[in-house]
């Protein structure tokens, strides 16, 4: 599990993966005869286009109520008391809550924003930590609720 975890975390940086659900476009360049196939991306779906240099940046909303996704959480500072989480699934501080479905545990936290983008991971107060009954040395997922 570790490892997946490292091995997601590397590639976050790299951009948009690819639509897995999706089957490749396999081509063939080899002459008549060969069998050896090229798999080619397909073209980037609706709402993906490049902008025009001149046009204004797209703004998602902000999401107030509702599930905001699901991220990696590590410990953050022990110091620092509270029940809070740091992520970057927010923009604004604003109450919400963190559920593990590992444990089945839900805890009331304050969502903290921090810079990177949506699928960085996140850090989660001690105190939060012990009341999902998280394990100190994990990376565990929780659903992050606003609201």
């Amino acid at each position: 599990m570790r490892m997946l975890l490292i091995g997601l975390l590397s590639v976050s940086g790299c951009g948009l993966l690819p639509d897995r659900s999706a089957p490749p476009v396999v081509v063939s360049d080899a002459p008549s005869g060969a069998t050896a196939d090229v798999v080619r991306p397909q073209i980037r779906p609706g709402g993906l286009e490049t902008s025009p240099p001149d046009a204004p940046p797209a703004v998602a909303p902000e999401v107030s109520a509702g599930t905001l996704g699901r991220t990696v959480v590590s410990l953050g500072n022990a110091a620092e008391p509270g029940l809070w989480l740091k992520t970057p699934l927010v923009s604004r501080e604003q109450a919400g809550q963190v559920f593990s479905p590992d444990t089945g545990k839900t805890v009331a936290v304050t969502l903290i924003p921090i810079d990177g983008p949506k699928t960085a991971g996140s850090r989660m107060s001690l105190a939060a930590m012990q009341a999902i009954g998280a394990s100190l040395t994990d990376l565990p997922e929780v659903d992050v609720l606003a609201g």
